[in-house]
């Protein structure tokens, strides 16, 4: 059979649904039983933090920092996090089983240690989010930084009467030299979110329900749509969610992420952990 004729409905499958949601669904199948292995890991760590009483009080927002083996960054993105102008704020650093370097003392912040490497960017983001208590939470990895007016740009849009469920702000997006690469900023649309893939946490303020859970697939580098695109997209089937295009978030380009890999030949908008 000519291989064009078997590209042919590929080629209208994408049309029809979209790539990512294509290749989610064989994620599904494929990666199903590392999924089951990852909750019990999961549920295990949130059960042995909190017995060691690594509970956060309530607040009106919780940020869950991911951390694996980047002391120096971690502590750029922990003081951008303390930075914020809201008040009402709790930090959650989660560490992916490596170790933690010496941390602020601030009242606010709480750091937890899982027990083994995961390796599995969701499996860390969840453990902090099932730790705190919040009205909403709010996400930054250890090698990005945050305006000090990044929070209080999200909730301003949330509280707001009518306001939506879900937000998320612009990304200027620095290459390893500091230099800017580009702002990412594109309206939300989540038919559109299904052929191209521009949305990223560290950039989300979300309301807590029960759908703010991460995927806990094993995703290697290889493997999209990331973490990220999966979370909003899903908690954007019964909640609303907006964009915001003022860039907030300094988001670094990084050649050496532990969860991802990054070249010049990913489409714009890929994760990069």
């Amino acid at each position: 059979m000519p291989r064009s004729a078997v590209r042919a409905p590929w080629e209208l499958l994408k049309r029809l649904f979209g790539w990512l949601v294509l290749f989610e669904a064989r994620n599904k199948v494929v990666l199903a039983p590392t999924a089951w292995r990852l909750r019990r890991v999961e549920d295990a760590e949130v059960r042995r933090l909190a017995a060691a009483g690594v509970r956060p009080p309530h607040a009106l927002v919780a940020t869950v920092v991911a951390t694996h083996r980047r002391p120096g960054q971690l502590l750029r993105a922990v003081d951008s996090a303390l930075a914020q102008t809201v008040a009402d704020h709790v930090v959650i650093v989660v560490d992916d089983g490596a170790g933690l370097p010496e941390l602020p003392a601030d009242p606010r912040l709480f750091a937890a240690s899982l027990s083994r490497n995961t390796a599995v960017a969701g499996v860390v983001r969840n453990v902090g989010i099932r730790l705190t208590r919040s009205t909403y939470v709010a996400f930054l990895d250890d090698d990005n930084l945050w305006e000090p007016a990044h929070l209080e740009t999200a909730l301003a849009v949330l509280r707001a009467p009518g306001g939506p469920d879900a937000v998320y702000t612009a990304l200027r997006r620095l290459r390893p030299d500091g230099g800017e690469h580009d702002v990412l900023s594109v309206p939300f649309d989540r038919r559109r979110a299904a052929h191209a893939s521009f949305l990223d946490t560290n950039a989300f303020v979300a309301r807590r329900t029960r759908a703010l859970h991460f995927s806990r697939l094993r995703r290697t580098p290889e493997v999209l749509p990331r973490e990220d695109w999966e979370l909003i997209r899903r908690y954007a089937r019964r909640h609303r969610v907006r964009h915001v295009p003022e860039p907030t978030v300094r988001y670094l380009i990084n050649p050496e992420s532990f969860y991802t890999s990054w070249d010049n030949r990913r489409p714009a908008g890929h994760y990069d952990a």
